[in-house]
């Protein structure tokens, strides 16, 4: 029993304010320390290191940033921007629709959760606050679309839970793209749906602008959206077909942003050295909790907590949907305090022993997983996606207005959450159909 309560521990250190990575490692060092002694406290630390360093798939995850990065730093967000909305501006609710389509094709670039709602969100809420769309809206459209960075393929997020699993990388980017686009298009159907029954919400442009020929916007279209879907065609198409590892197709898009760059003469030495130095920062940072968080589940499994509770679980007999529910609850409530990779390595190791045990698809609890930590991300009074878009949001747009905002959005999650619990094939339909 002396192993569960470094649970509580590790909320209490966190409520102080101290760096999450750094309790789980003090805690980890304490407890190891006091179980086993300088040796085997060594051994587990030694072992865990080594397998961080040698892990094969997180190699991607600098790959994957830099991806992002470089995405970020040619232009080609803008340009994206422009042309979408040029098709969806006259639509009611438009340019929040063109807002989530960014945030999928951005999502499928960068792989970092913040990345797509900081970039994103810079260049809607200008537009739309111009255009005079109802300020709630604005902020639950940010923040959801930009949540999508979680379960739109490549995820970083997927490439750091499927080793702490012990579950293939591969089948889950390839099984979360069902859900993620499922969650995209209910997100379009919500708005559209608000504000075709009020206009006021999301009016359209005004009729007063020139309509752009149709010959024009096939031509700004194409000249903007198929080289960077080229790219992601490249990335994910190698993965689903199996030619390419995760880490390859990193590689792959890597260098296809590095070339588009090229091709809109935005390369240079200044844009290269800040996509470098953005993605060692953001990697050492990754690595490290990841390192940290791989250490205190060591001591705690090493200590005899996983036997703990498989027997809590045995003694109480919640069945293996009671299992699910409590992790769901588990995950939902820590999605209030820690960032979702701390909560990946804190819950995945203990529970997704369990979850094989009770006879799930590992695969399938992995993007539930990653859906559910979606939600949290949204969710007040924590919610990480708000304090993103606190750093962006001009002083028009108030916490209340973000608050509210958010709350249908939230809904939406909750019943994709629902549907993937009753239809797993949602998930497990396309890596079935693409594995050989």
């Amino acid at each position: 029993m002396s192993a569960l309560w470094m649970f509580p521990a590790l909320i209490a250190g966190i409520l102080t304010g101290f760096p999450v990575a750094l309790v789980m490692l003090g805690l980890a060092v304490g407890f190891g320390f006091w179980q086993f002694g300088h040796e085997g406290l060594l051994y587990q630390v030694l072992l865990k290191v080594e397998e961080v360093a040698t892990a094969q798939v997180l190699a991607a995850v600098p790959l994957f940033i830099f991806m992002g990065a470089m995405f970020e730093a040619s232009g080609i967000a803008s340009r994206l921007y422009d042309a979408i909305h040029m098709w969806t501006r006259r639509i009611p609710g438009g340019l929040a629709i063109g807002t989530v389509l960014m945030c999928v094709i951005f999502a499928a670039t960068s792989g970092v959760v913040g990345a797509t709602e900081t970039v994103v969100g810079l260049l809607a809420i200008p537009a739309m606050m111009r255009h005079r769309y109802d300020k709630a809206l604005i902020c639950g459209t940010i923040c959801a679309g930009g949540s999508l960075g979680t379960i739109i393929p490549p995820s970083v997020l997927a490439i750091v839970i499927g080793p702490v699993a012990n579950a293939s990388v591969g089948p889950i980017l390839i099984g979360m793209i069902v859900p993620g686009l499922l969650l995209a298009s209910m997100y379009i159907l919500y708005i559209l749906a608000r504000c075709t029954l009020n206009p006021s919400l999301g009016p359209s442009v005004h009729a007063n602008e020139r309509v752009v020929p149709l010959g024009e916007k096939l031509k700004t279209t194409a000249g903007v959206l198929v080289p960077p879907m080229v790219v992601i065609v490249f990335v994910l198409g190698s993965m689903m077909a199996g030619i390419a590892t995760p880490t390859e197709a990193a590689a792959t898009g890597a260098l296809g942003t590095v070339i588009l760059a090229a091709l809109y003469r935005k390369l240079s030495w200044a844009v290269a050295v800040d996509s470098t130095l953005r993605t060692v920062r953001i990697t050492a940072m990754i690595l490290f909790i990841v390192t940290c968080g791989s250490v205190f589940a060591a001591v705690f499994v090493a200590a005899g907590g996983m036997q703990t509770i498989q027997d809590l679980l045995q003694v109480t007999n919640i069945g293996r949907w009671g299992l699910i529910g409590l992790i769901v609850a588990i995950t939902f409530a820590a999605g209030f305090m820690l960032d979702p990779l701390v909560i990946i390595l804190i819950v995945v190791p203990i529970t997704g022993p369990l979850v094989a045990a009770a006879g799930f698809d590992v695969v399938w609890y992995c993007v539930l997983f990653l859906v559910i930590l979606q939600t949290a991300y949204l969710t007040p009074p924590m919610a990480p996606s708000i304090f993103y878009l606190r750093g962006i949001a001009p002083k028009e747009i108030t916490l209340r207005d973000m608050y509210r905002g958010v709350w249908p959005f939230i809904g939406v999650q909750l019943v994709v959450i629902l549907l993937i619990v009753i239809f797993p094939e949602l998930v497990m339909w396309l890596p079935a159909k693409m594995q050989p």
